[in-house]
């Protein structure tokens, strides 16, 4: 039988000229294939190897986290679609994360890729300038899709810092 590892990954690069969708899309796409090359070659396990404790986030737990985050902000969000969460935030504020030590790490980068093309279909030929409200703990709000797009490259960004000290500690593999 063989074991399961993460694929490699064509990772598309940022754009350097461009208009501001396309650049706003591009960047946005280099981030999530950053998050998919930090990822590639691992087994399943690998993938679920804490950080460093008490943390127990794992390559496995941001891909859970970041297919979420796509569906919460461009499908449930922003294209109004109502969909189920992915995970139960009931009782655990961190369950996507927690939901790594018992996935199958195959099926949730499958997750990921459909999601991802999910929100772009959600958000295609849609203006930057379409809002939409959320209601939060400190508030009802308006967003924009600009902003959807500025915040994923920023959550994607931050937790691809967090993929590449990972992944150092399990194989000592660093780049950008």
């Amino acid at each position: 039988m063989t074991t399961w590892r993460a694929p490699e990954i064509d990772r598309s690069h940022e754009p350097l000229v461009a208009d501001e969708r396309t650049m706003l899309e591009g960047w946005l796409d280099y981030h999530r294939d950053t998050l998919l090359h930090k990822c590639a070659g691992l087994t399943a396990e690998q993938l679920r190897t804490a950080s460093v404790e008490p943390s127990g986030l794992s390559l496995l737990g941001l891909v859970l986290h970041m297919t979420d985050v796509e569906r919460s902000w461009f499908r449930q969000r922003f294209a109004g679609q109502d969909l189920p969460d992915l995970f139960d935030y009931s009782t655990d504020n961190d369950a996507d994360f927690h939901a790594a030590a018992g996935a199958d790490a195959e099926a949730a980068f499958a997750a990921f890729r459909a999601e991802v093309e999910a929100a772009r279909a959600a958000t295609e030929g849609r203006s930057l300038d379409e809002t939409f409200m959320l209601t939060r703990s400190d508030g009802t709000r308006t967003f924009s899709l600009r902003w959807a797009y500025v915040h994923m490259i920023e959550e994607y960004a931050r937790h691809n810092g967090h993929a590449d000290l990972i992944r150092e500690r399990i194989d000592g593999v660093t780049g950008d």
